[in-house]
């Protein structure tokens, strides 16, 4: 469900507005029941359900290879933490970041701040609002918080697709790359700390 939802036009920079304090104020006060979460997004806070069996083997699967991929290195993967940027907040399915968060806290320490957050992945849930907010809206969060690189993985994407985005543009709000990948044929992570890990059938069989 949405509260408190306002429609915006997607841009940067902005100062903090009225609407963005009393989201982010009434974001920090709530108390939600086990088994769901809140985020702000585009001028709305997002309460929804934890994922489906499927969506937590994706998630799962995708964390333990990306911490093998980045074994002995500065970086690591982890899921349900906050990330945080000018009075927005997203919890992405799986972030990559320094192995020691404190490193990049955010002003309020409530989670991580974006500017330290050095991939986003977000699995697919079913559900048109699901699909648009992961490929729509987050995408364009994403893009404005700078955050180098943003993968999708996606069930609903025809049979199955991989979308590998690059080159934030944040006054655009976009990624000045994109990659589509079908399932079953391997999604390639083309730079920062995870450069050369690889998505493929091992992540995304059923």
């Amino acid at each position: 469900m949405t509260a408190l939802a306002h429609e915006v036009t997607p841009v940067v920079d902005n100062p903090v507005s009225d609407l963005d304090e009393v989201l982010w104020q009434a974001w920090k006060a709530m108390d939600l029941p086990e088994g769901y979460r809140a985020e702000i997004i585009e001028g709305a806070i997002e309460v929804s359900p934890t994922g489906r069996r499927r969506h937590g083997v994706l998630s799962n699967r995708l964390s333990r290879a990306l911490n093998r991929h980045l074994a002995g290195g500065d970086y690591a993967a982890y899921q349900d933490v906050n990330v945080v940027h000018r009075q927005k907040a997203w919890i992405p399915d799986v972030f990559l970041a320094p192995e020691d968060l404190d490193e990049i806290p955010d002003e309020e320490d409530l989670g991580v701040d974006a500017s330290g957050v050095a991939m986003v992945v977000e699995v697919v849930s079913p559900g048109r609002r699901n699909i648009e907010r992961d490929r729509v809206r987050k995408r364009r969060e994403y893009a404005r918080a700078g955050i180098p690189v943003y993968v999708i993985v996606d069930d609903f994407d025809e049979d199955g697709a991989v979308h590998v985005l690059s080159l934030p543009d944040p006054k655009k709000a976009t990624y000045e790359e994109a990659h589509r990948v079908p399932y079953g044929t391997e999604a390639v992570i083309p730079s920062g700390p995870a450069k050369g890990f690889t998505i493929g059938e091992d992540i995304t069989r059923s």
